[in-house]
């Protein structure tokens, strides 16, 4: 379950926190609605209007919006606002710095170390529905509850699933049609590797790339989606005349001979 604000941050470091960005009237610092929203899109990239869920959990003021996103938003994300907070504020500042504030800055640079520390979190809000699609949708859903829910290697195998459907995607938004490939396991490819010198030299560049995988160890999802490209059809074109010999490398691959362009 998601900690509250109140559980993230002790009470002696919240107040101090809310003193140094002067949230007390439902404020923070000394930004408006709209550069509140420029903030965020300028410094963390994110747009707090397209991104609702992560703002909209506790009220509408400013304040209440940024505990709203420390709550919901990941670790690395609030550490990173929390320090572009502090910048800002340094560079509206308008008198000397004093004791009380020198305080008031280690108190509020723990608590950016309390976010700094955390690195169990995962962002799952990257995981989205890239087309309209009920199967995606229901796919969506299952990897965010097991990444929310702190297991990742129950995620594993559909996050698999979403990187390839991912990928179709792009390649006929780009007209590359459909895409389908026969893709070996990687106890194939562990058992046809244990044959490589011997086969090596002949088999297509992407199959010698999975084997290598195989030997790297990888994951089987990783080595699936970043090594696995379709093979290029053989084409026979008789109308088109080849020009020399093939040859054979020192290390066993062959070179075709080019075409003559006519």
């Amino acid at each position: 379950m998601t900690r509250t604000y109140e559980q993230l941050i002790p009470r002696a470091e919240r107040e101090k926190l809310e003193l140094a960005l002067e949230m007390g009237q439902g404020y923070v610092l000394d930004l408006s609605d709209r550069t509140f929203n420029d903030f965020f899109h300028e410094r963390l990239g994110i747009d707090p209007e397209t991104e609702g869920r992560l703002f909209n959990g506790r009220g509408t003021s400013k304040a209440k919006r940024l505990r709203s996103f420390i709550e919901r938003a990941p670790a690395s994300l609030i550490a990173k606002l929390l320090r572009e907070l502090w910048n800002y504020r340094s560079s509206i500042a308008t008198r000397a710095t004093t004791p009380a504030d020198q305080v008031l800055e280690a108190s509020y640079f723990i608590t950016v170390g309390r976010f700094e520390g955390v690195s169990q979190d995962i962002d799952s809000s990257v995981i989205e529905s890239f087309e309209p699609s009920e199967t995606l949708d229901e796919l969506v859903a299952s990897i965010r509850r097991d990444l929310d829910a702190k297991k990742p290697h129950a995620a594993l195998d559909r996050l698999h699933t979403y990187c390839m459907k991912r990928f179709a995607s792009l390649v006929r938004k780009h007209g590359g049609g459909e895409w389908r490939v026969a893709l070996p396991t990687a106890r194939t490819c562990r058992r046809i590797a244990k044959t490589e010198p011997a086969h090596n030299s002949v088999l297509p560049s992407s199959t010698r790339s999975r084997l290598a995988c195989s030997r790297s160890n990888l994951p089987k999802s990783v080595m699936m989606l970043t090594r696995t490209l379709p093979v290029q059809p053989k084409v026979n074109r008789p109308d088109i005349p080849m020009i020399g010999p093939s040859r054979r490398h020192r290390s066993g691959r062959v070179t075709l001979p080019s075409p003559r362009v006519v």
